[in-house]
């Protein structure tokens, strides 16, 4: 399949306006110059030559190469060997794929919208590669490899959120990172045009509360049931040890009740033995399901907040559930509560993209600047597209974030390694390590700088991005 090329004009374009409205000053690194082809030929074996090779934030290395086998990352180093019929592909650097944590890309607007979700929504079934193709296809060419889809953005309990990658002619077996990344919620987000007022608002923070006690509650039930069956387990297991060991003891005093009892003429009854009840498994519910996870730490929670008023009845309801892994999207005033999320090391999702100002309610306010003033404060900070379907700007959100204060390895960070991480992929993506998949940007230089062109995308270790041969 043959995607429909963009224009490098119309890029330009969109670049200028949005930074003579911002006022800043490099444009994100576009496509390459030359045209750009989809659904080249696979290669089980690629070797990747660099000058510079990017191993992490922080962590470079010079003159290295990067060999690709079967989708996976399988050495990065200096003179690595490949087969003679690898495919061999020269740059200035190489770094992982982008990522999009905040994303409405291939999914529905009636999707995106539901506030019907559920904590068990799955989000990945709503995900159409198919329909988005052309638009999955412009995010290559741009760097973005994955994106992460939520169901229901708007909704006070959102569904669980799926990390994807934006390769169109990905296989069922790969085009899915993880189906489970994050459960979601929403307070005070304007859906459809409606605004939420007070009363509402409240609600769903006590909604969210609720979700979260009803889910500890679960999971607290869920380990009294195992500890129960366990002991209940182990006193059936003395019982047969004890009765096999007295077996014969046993048998030899019943025959001589059983034998008395014919003498005198009598009916023996045989005395009934009487096992413990076993413990009873409580009933399965799959929201709670999927909020217990929430609860012990095995899922974040990432939850769009934007009012200083609802950022701090978010930090005092979640509080207390000390294992839970908190992301706040959106977070428009949440420099007031900067400290807090810093020492309780939330991050927070930013979308610094020029708004104007006709915007809903709760981004008044909205600042190009809040992504580099909450890194100066200790916040960890992520980067997305604001849940649009514009993840193809994403490199240009994360410059328009540097224009604006946000240091520039932070900014790499917040779309490759650290969003990785907040979304638990890092063992995936995210990064140029051995054992990951070949998500891989091979960069006429630097990532993120105006001059910098995208000339190779690997996806899942498949050139979906090259030069025109």
């Amino acid at each position: 399949m043959h995607l429909r090329k963009t224009r490098h004009g119309s890029r330009l374009a969109l670049g200028a306006a949005l930074l003579s409205v911002a006022a800043v000053g490099p444009v994100v690194a576009t496509a390459a110059a030359e045209p750009t082809r989809f659904g080249t030929v696979d290669h089980e074996t690629i070797l990747i030559k660099a000058e510079k090779v990017i191993v992490r934030p922080g962590k470079v290395l010079e003159n290295a190469q990067v060999l690709v086998e079967d989708g996976r990352i399988v050495a990065v180093g200096a003179a690595l060997e490949a087969p003679a019929d690898a495919q061999v592909i020269e740059g200035a650097v190489v770094c992982a794929g982008f990522i999009d944590p905040w994303s409405g890309l291939g999914l529905s607007s009636s999707a995106i919208t539901d506030r019907n979700t559920s904590p068990a929504t799955r989000s990945v079934d709503a995900f159409d590669r198919y329909q988005s193709a052309h638009a999955l296809g412009e995010c290559l060419r741009t760097g973005v490899t994955s994106v992460r889809v939520q169901a229901g953005m708007s909704s006070p309990i959102g569904g669980v959120g799926a990390v994807v990658r934006t390769d169109p002619e990905a296989g069922s077996a790969t085009a899915v990172v993880l189906a489970d990344s994050n459960a979601a919620a929403a307070i005070g987000v304007t859906s459809r045009g409606r605004a939420t007022d007070v009363f509402d608002r409240i609600s769903q923070v006590d909604k969210l509360r609720d979700t979260l006690e009803a889910a500890r509650k679960y999971r607290e039930d869920e380990v009294e049931y195992r500890h129960e069956l366990t002991a209940w387990q182990e006193e059936i297991a003395k019982e047969e040890e004890k009765l096999e060991k007295g077996f014969k003891k046993a048998k030899k005093a019943r025959d001589k009740k059983v034998k008395d009892a014919e003498e005198d003429g009598k009916e023996f009854k045989e005395k009934k033995y009487k096992e413990d009840k076993k413990p009873r498994l409580p009933k399965y519910d799959a929201d709670k399901s999927m909020f217990a996870r929430v609860v012990e730490g095995e899922l974040p929670l990432v939850v769009t907040a934007h009012r200083v008023a609802e950022l701090r009845e978010l930090l005092q309801v979640t509080e207390p559930f000390g294992r839970l892994r908190l992301v706040v999207a959106g977070g428009t005033e949440s420099l007031t509560v900067a400290d807090e999320l810093a020492e309780r090391r939330i991050p927070v999702l930013v979308w610094p993209a020029p708004l104007g100002t006709s915007v809903s309610d709760e981004l008044d306010g909205h600042d190009l600047s809040l992504a580099g003033q909450l890194r100066a404060k200790g916040v960890k900070v992520l980067l997305g597209s604001g849940g649009s379907a514009n993840s193809r700007d994403l490199p240009l959100f994360a410059q328009l974030a540097v224009g604006h204060g946000l240091d520039a390895e932070a900014a790499f960070a917040a779309i490759t390694y650290d969003a990785a991480r907040a979304l638990d992929v890092a063992d995936r993506i995210g990064s140029v390590q051995r054992g990951r998949d070949a998500d891989l940007l091979v960069l006429s230089g630097d990532p993120l700088r105006s001059s910098t062109q995208v000339r190779y995308v690997l996806s899942a270790g498949r050139v979906v991005v090259s030069p025109n041969e």
